[in-house]
């Protein structure tokens, strides 16, 4: 069971934290919501983010998952920039529609002194059931684990 229940960051400081850390991608999410249970966040697609075909790629959807676990799990610990993934496992389970955002869903399942769990859903805005579901690890450094 999840040792630490409570809210460290909401949307905004999230969205504030990124903005500052990692300038080269914030402009490319919004946190739709943030709380104890989860994140939701928004990928704003792109040319950039298309593969040939004019799908959503498979690298920007890793990217939109390992980034949904990164700021689900500071919501709960506070603004750590040096939590860093260690495992990842990402199912791709049918085509982004065109054109449309992506949206992930994402929970937290364990959150430990050193290590974190955490799934996220992947949906295709506007289209019925996930397009990926993802599960990642992260550790956590020793001065911010509680």
């Amino acid at each position: 069971m999840d040792s630490r229940p409570g809210l460290a960051m909401d949307a905004t400081s999230l969205e504030v934290f990124l903005a500052r850390e990692f300038p080269q991608v914030a402009a490319d999410f919004a946190i739709e919501a943030a709380g104890p249970e989860g994140v939701r966040l928004r990928l704003r697609v792109a040319e950039k983010h298309l593969r040939p075909g004019g799908t959503v790629s498979g690298p920007t959807i890793f990217a939109l998952a390992d980034v949904g676990i990164y700021l689900a799990i500071l919501a709960r610990i506070g603004p750590v920039a040096l939590a860093v993934t260690t495992n990842a496992s990402v199912d791709f389970m049918r085509k982004p529609a065109a054109g449309a955002d992506l949206l992930a869903e994402i929970r937290i399942l364990k959150l430990g002194r050193t290590l974190a769990v955490g799934d996220v859903l992947v949906f295709s805005e506007g289209a019925e059931g996930p397009v990926a579901r993802a599960s990642m690890t992260y550790a956590i450094p020793p001065k911010a684990a509680g």
